[in-house]
């Protein structure tokens, strides 16, 4: 689009890369993420660039199109990553990024030895079994000093003219049964449904995840199923839903979305589902149905529609219960306030009082003033080097 002259050629499988005839030339090949894993043979003839969009999913150096990727970098002179997210559950986030693009020259080339740099042990678990890795107080002023050379920061807000988006938290009450069912099930790791079934968290963990999934009205029974205990959740959902022409709403279980898509049907409310179920060509459908406004809403996990989906006829974002993970958060919210979006749009958080939702958007918060941190942190530095 902004550069005609190059010719681009998109590769996604290596089934379409061999069948590409010899004679056929491209000054831009673009693939995938995971194409690293059957590109990391190939020889290139030249100099090549190689441009890493959402460096983030090569950030567990043990993965395998980490090792793919880590393998190929040899064969591209110049070297671009790009993210919004890049230390989303902590400083270690940054090591192989960093790596890919400086083979080690600023952060080390052995992940072992940064981590002892910026991280200290704690004991975490029953007995003290397993390790938690912690940022040590100053580790990310450490990581943006010596990055600072290669390393620069665009706002989105700095580029484009865009109506501004509001983030809001709308806090609630469990109806009176639920709550009381909350508390049992935080006291004694035990619950039973009206149907008799008895539902159990074996440790505190799938406790602490059992009373999430309670608060949005259900709980998994063990056996592949789940049971409903309430569905004010999603009413107050699909009420915001209907209240605005165009929404996109993120769904974190099954049990969500099969709420969210039996209660849209009995209200009349015209919607689309995205979610790792879903192929390609289908998704692609449903995005363009939506946006020439066939679909009210679309009902979304985040991690399946986190990247490169474009919503921009919607006006809010809408998150019937939280997630820990701050980079699906930050991208999600992004689907609808991006380039294209003419109207000023939300982001509406729900919690119910008193109970785990609020530690998880108060720990959420935590993760992205981290980010934001480390990104001012580059820029503020950056400033004395370039």
């Amino acid at each position: 689009k902004f550069t005609p002259h190059l010719a681009c050629q998109v590769v996604t499988s290596k089934e379409k890369w061999a069948a590409m005839p010899p004679a056929v030339a491209a000054d831009v090949f673009v693939t995938n993420h995971d194409s690293v894993r059957w590109l990391a043979d190939w020889k290139a003839p030249g100099r090549w660039a190689i441009c890493i969009d959402e460096f983030t999913v090569y950030k567990h150096r043990t993965s395998q199109r980490s090792k793919a990727i880590a393998a190929l970098r040899k064969h591209f002179d110049v070297r671009w990553l790009l993210s919004g997210t890049p230390n989303s559950n902590g400083i270690c986030d940054v090591w192989h990024p960093a790596f890919l693009c400086d083979d080690g020259a600023r952060l080390g080339k052995q992940f072992w030895g940064f981590r002892s740099q910026v991280c200290t042990p704690e004991s975490s678990g029953p007995g003290g079994q397993f390790t938690v890795w912690k940022d040590k107080p100053h580790a990310q002023a450490v990581v943006a000093d010596r990055l600072k050379d290669i390393t620069f920061r665009v706002k989105f807000e700095d580029c484009l003219d865009v109506p501004e988006n509001v983030m809001r938290h709308m806090s609630v009450d469990l109806p009176k049964k639920l709550m009381l069912q909350y508390k049992q099930l935080a006291r004694e790791a035990a619950l039973e449904h009206d149907s008799g079934m008895l539902i159990t968290a074996i440790h505190a963990g799938a406790k602490a995840q059992k009373l999430l999934q309670l608060c949005s009205g259900a709980l998994y029974d063990g056996e592949g199923g789940y049971k409903v205990f309430d569905t004010s959740r999603t009413d107050l959902t699909l009420e915001l839903v209907q209240q605005r022409e165009h929404s996109v709403v993120a769904f974190n279980w099954r049990h969500q979305r099969d709420l969210l898509c039996a209660g849209a049907d009995a209200m009349g409310i015209t919607y689309g589902v995205i979610d790792g179920t879903v192929p390609v060509k289908e998704r692609n459908v449903l995005v363009e149905r939506y946006q020439n406004g066939q679909l009210q809403t679309m009902f979304c996990h985040p991690q399946s529609a986190g990247h490169g989906l474009t919503f921009t006829r919607g006006t809010a974002t809408i998150w019937p219960s939280p997630t820990s993970n701050a980079e699906h958060f930050q991208q999600f919210n992004r689907r609808i306030y991006r380039a294209g979006q003419t109207q000023r749009t939300e982001t509406i958080c729900i919690a119910a009082n008193d109970t785990r939702e609020k530690d998880v958007y108060e720990r959420l918060n935590d993760k992205l003033d981290r980010m934001d941190e480390l990104l001012s942190m580059i820029v503020n530095l950056s400033a004395t080097v370039h």
